[in-house]
């Protein structure tokens, strides 16, 4: 975003060097980010990308400017403030906000490094980005979307509100994607993409039949007689899927209809539509990544963050305060928040990492068993011994002569070139400025040593709680090793990396529902205080329901499979064989808004252009039930009730739902067959 203003100017020229610095220290700790550009932005221009989801242009709608105003007041009133945003492109591009102070523009920059490392090297980011050699290139993506569907809504024969109610109608249903799938892995087409605003050439099924019946060469009255429209009709339209399809905007791209209102049937759609659809979808899809990743992607850049800024004093000693204050905000938002439990959950990956690394080493020593070795070792020693070095903990001015004489021996933790240059150059331009940057004289191995997690206060004592259980677990893949003669010795052997890199392996393949699923341990919510909270019926409020972690990780769990949404799939293209829609609600406890559902349902009838059916269960309580639960201070037993709604696009009305599809749509193992019953205490 290009801006002639001067103030701009001066903040961005202003900016170039923590930029270029902040890069090079985020390689340096191991970090592989895409390139980031970086613009300089005022409220307005900040206030109408957050409208555009981080973008610059996009397809024209009415919702853009319903965003822009509601971001707007919240950053009027001070409810909201956006400090940036980044978008996952390669190159990525990073907003900046010209007002913010000089403390709070480097923990931007240096937030948004971690955030292009998650973009470029996390496998579910990678479902859209493997996308050519060009990479993900949303930017332009979306900008030929933006395109495409303006010049559809301009044209003279296209009706521009029914432009804008399949767009209202697509995005209802935008989070029933497959997001565990590339993009095109859905569609029944030969050639993946965008499809353009003319017949893509997709076989129709009718088309098809209508063809091998001319290949035939039938007489007419034969051909009127055997194969009437009735016939070529029901053929046309019996589409069942085998099993349950995921990616219902798939399913009805590819074999939805219009419905026209004139004739009271459904019609093949126009071409333009397609494209709509097309578009939408593929957005979705870019989304899906920043999504699934919300706690881990966001934790990940607020650690790489606090230790650029606060363990390398990126923060300038006059900046460290407003950088605190900055930190404490972000960390202290209210409700479930991203930032907190993605730190904290990183954190215990990178500590517990490193712990088995110091345990395998200690349970190596001679003599040392897993009965004895709370006796036997003196960990206050230990916690000593693995303080970092005292020039790598203090590397700088004062400590280039020993840095100087380690690099000589070949000490890997010291970037011998970095300390020759400083020696020799000292702050001339060929030289570095250690006083600023003092990381430039070491490795990734001496920073890694330099912010070990076990020589932090908080985590000094970590060794103490290690249970006899777990060290008999540890020391039973410990076979014909070596061994070491002294404690000091064992230490001396430890990988100060190994937390980092578990978290680097960590940060390739997961997602927030295997991270918290598989790093969310007894031991981190009892050392984090959490609980899972329910509203009970019987006191009309809301209590802490569990402090168990098991509990806490099903809740958690449940908000984040599939965005925190209901689980919606295709069940069957051709319900009770007269080619209406079957939808099932994966049901996992939770039942829908019924209200939301009726409306989403009349959204998807015209992607259909036929009747439209979606099964789910709901709870039924019986009032007396409810009065009796209350008396005796317990919950209330419900009843679970199979029910189906249907919409012909008259009024959506109320079926009873048949044992067998109700059986189809209960939770599975990708919902963790969690349902608030097993939660309450």
């Amino acid at each position: 975003m290009r801006d002639d203003r001067v103030e701009a100017k001066r903040e961005a020229a202003a900016l170039d060097e923590p930029a270029r610095e902040a890069r090079e220290l985020a390689e340096r700790l191991g970090l592989k980010p895409y390139p980031v550009r970086y613009w300089i932005v005022d409220h307005g221009q900040m206030n109408e990308l957050i409208a555009y989801g981080g973008f610059q242009r996009r397809y024209p709608h009415w919702r853009w400017g319903m965003n822009y105003e509601r971001q707007r007041k919240k950053d009027r009133h001070g409810l909201g403030k956006a400090f940036e945003i980044v978008n996952n492109d390669d190159p990525a591009h990073a907003f900046l906000q010209e007002s913010n102070s000089a403390a709070d523009q480097k923990a931007v920059i240096t937030h948004v490094e971690a955030h292009a490392d998650f973009f470029a090297n996390n496998e579910w980011f990678g479902l859209y980005a493997d996308r050519g050699d060009d990479g993900p290139n949303a930017a332009a993506r979306l900008e030929r979307n933006a395109d495409r569907i303006a010049a559809i809504a301009r044209r003279t024969d296209v009706d521009r509100d029914a432009v804008e109610r399949l767009i209202d109608a697509v995005s209802a249903l935008e989070d029933t994607i497959d997001q565990h799938s590339p993009v095109d892995a859905a569609r029944s087409v030969a050639d993946p993409g965008i499809a353009a605003d003319v017949s893509d050439g997709d076989e129709d099924p009718l088309a098809a039949i209508e063809a091998r019946i001319d290949d035939l060469d039938l007489s007419e009255e034969v051909r009127r007689d055997v194969f009437d429209d009735e016939w070529l009709e029901a053929r046309g339209e019996g589409v069942e899927p085998e099993a349950p399809r995921p990616d219902v905007l798939a399913f009805l791209r590819d074999h939805g209809k219009r419905y026209d209102p004139e004739s009271g049937k459904a019609v093949d759609r126009e071409p333009w539509e397609t494209t709509v659809i097309d578009a939408i979808r593929e957005e979705a899809y870019y989304f899906a990544g920043q999504k699934q990743t919300k706690v881990m992607n966001e934790g990940w850049a607020t650690y790489w963050e606090s230790v650029m800024m606060g363990g390398e004093g990126f923060a300038g000693p006059d900046e460290f305060l407003t950088y605190a204050d900055h930190m404490a905000r972000v960390l202290g938002s209210p409700g479930l928040n991203p930032y907190k439990l993605g730190f904290e959950l990183w954190t215990h990956v990178e500590l517990r990492a490193a712990r088995r690394e110091v345990l395998d080493k200690l349970l190596r020593v001679e003599g040392v068993t897993p009965e004895n070795f709370h006796s036997r070792i003196d960990l206050d020693e230990v916690a000593d011994l693995l303080e970092p070095h005292p020039a790598i903990a203090g590397a700088g001015p004062a400590t280039l002569d020993e840095l100087a004489e380690m690099a000589a021996d070949g000490d890997p933790r010291v970037d011998g070139e970095a300390v020759d240059r400083a020696l020799s150059a000292g702050d001339g331009p060929e030289g570095i400025d250690v006083e600023r940057y003092p990381w430039k004289l070491l490795t990734r191995e001496g920073l890694a040593e330099r912010h070990y997690v076990l020589s932090r206060p908080e985590h000094r004592g970590a060794l103490r709680d290690v249970s006899r259980e777990v060290l008999e677990e540890q020391a039973r893949y410990l076979f014909d090793v070596d061994r070491y003669e002294t404690v000091a010795a064992a230490i001396d052997d430890v990988d100060r990396g190994a937390g980092w890199e578990r978290m680097f392996e960590v940060r390739e393949s997961h997602n927030d529902v295997t991270f918290i699923d598989a790093f969310l341990t007894d031991e981190f919510v009892r050392e984090g205080n959490y609980f899972t909270y329910e509203y009970s019926r019987a006191a009309g409020e809301h209590r802490v329901a569990s402090v168990d972690a098991d509990d806490v990780r099903k809740k958690l769990l449940l908000r984040f499979t599939n965005f925190g949404k209901p689980t919606i799939v295709v069940l069957d293209g051709n319900f009770r064989n007269r080619g209406e829609l079957l939808l099932g609600h994966r049901y996992n406890g939770v039942a829908l808004d019924e209200e939301r559902a009726r409306a989403t349902l009349k959204r998807v009838f015209e992607l259909w252009g036929r009747p439209v059916n979606l099964a789910t269960i709901r709870v039924e309580y019986d009032d007396g039930e409810v009065r009796r639960a209350k008396r005796r201070g317990e919950e209330p037993e419900g009843t679970e009730v199979g029910v189906r709604f249907q919409y012909d696009g008259g009024e959506v009305t109320e079926h009873d739902l048949d044992d067998a599809i109700e059986a189809r749509i209960a939770a599975d193992e990708a919902d963790y067959d969690t349902k608030p019953d097993d939660w309450l205490a």
